[in-house]
């Protein structure tokens, strides 16, 4: 899930640069449109919806093309349905990250008897680096780009972070080239490259880190697994501020579930250790037979 987070991050928070991209247009008369496109959800990956004029860019990013219902009749419902509510042009573009052999990425269009609906493709692994590395927003999506030499690109990705001068954007673009560059390269060559504190003092670092703990206490709780989440909880708080005190593991360690979910949102707005001991000393005591 961190992969589709950091897709849509960037999407939405860089989306100027995504429509020149994609669409060669220098507008900055954008607005991320958050809808739900009425009826039910349709749940996918990593989607985003840019208003950009009279048009409406849609985003796609996939890490498997396998999808239910089939990414080819998604493509087809999302159109109608934002048809139906914009009444606009609409630009569907549909990215997978990840080389397949599967017949699916290959596939642009919809075919039913008289029905027929086509959309545009983009494979990562066949795109040329050159306008990815030239755009600081793109940089994570080099990563993954066309290439006779992975390594030559990812060093070349790294340069092209630590040329950005604003520190905030830095700390975010770093964190998601990590992040990407991780369905491609070994952690060792990425921490080689990339400085690891800037990734965690990054907000779309911590952000990914909140949202798999939250979905890591949703499946403890349906599986009965709370020690992984506990566990996960213990690992962050210590990356974050060294070494925990026993006592205040312990009283982590006693939390039920429902107490861990709390604390899970919250310990992203503490900012040293008596925070969290301060936190702990004002809950209630957890309940026996959570």
């Amino acid at each position: 899930m961190s992969y589709d987070n950091t897709c849509k991050y960037l999407a939405e928070n860089y989306p100027a640069d995504f429509a020149k991209w994609l669409l060669a247009s220098e507008t900055s008369d954008i607005q991320v449109l958050k809808t739900e496109l009425n009826l039910e959800p349709i749940r996918a990956d990593s989607v985003t919806f840019l208003q950009i004029s009279s048009q409406i860019l849609h985003l796609e990013f996939q890490t498997s093309p396998a999808s239910t219902p089939p990414l080819d009749f998604r493509m087809l419902d999302y159109y109608t349905r934002l048809k139906r509510q914009y009444w606009c042009d609409i630009e569907q573009v549909l990215i997978f990250l990840q080389p397949t052999s599967s017949e699916i990425v290959f596939n642009t269009q919809y075919v039913d008897k008289k029905t027929r609906h086509e959309y545009r493709v983009i494979r990562l692994w066949e795109e040329d680096p050159t306008p990815l590395l030239a755009n600081p927003a793109l940089l994570p999506l080099a990563t993954l780009a066309r290439t006779d030499s992975p390594e030559d690109l990812l060093e070349q990705v790294a340069a092209a972070v630590d040329m950005i001068e604003v520190t905030d954007e830095k700390q975010n673009i770093s964190a998601c080239v990590q992040v990407l560059a991780g369905l491609r390269f070994e952690k060792n060559l990425i921490r080689q490259l990339f400085r690891e504190e800037i990734m965690q003092e990054s907000v779309i670092y911590q952000d990914i880190l909140q949202k798999g703990l939250q979905q890591g206490l949703q499946q403890g709780e349906q599986l009965g697994k709370k020690q992984e989440a506990l566990e996960l909880i213990l690992r962050l708080l210590t990356r974050r501020f060294g070494t925990i005190d026993l006592d205040t593991e312990q009283q982590i360690r006693a939390l039920s579930i429902t107490q861990l979910e709390d604390l899970a949102e919250a310990l992203l707005d503490f900012t040293s250790q008596s925070d969290v001991v301060n936190y702990l000393a004002n809950i209630s005591p957890p309940q026996t037979n959570q």
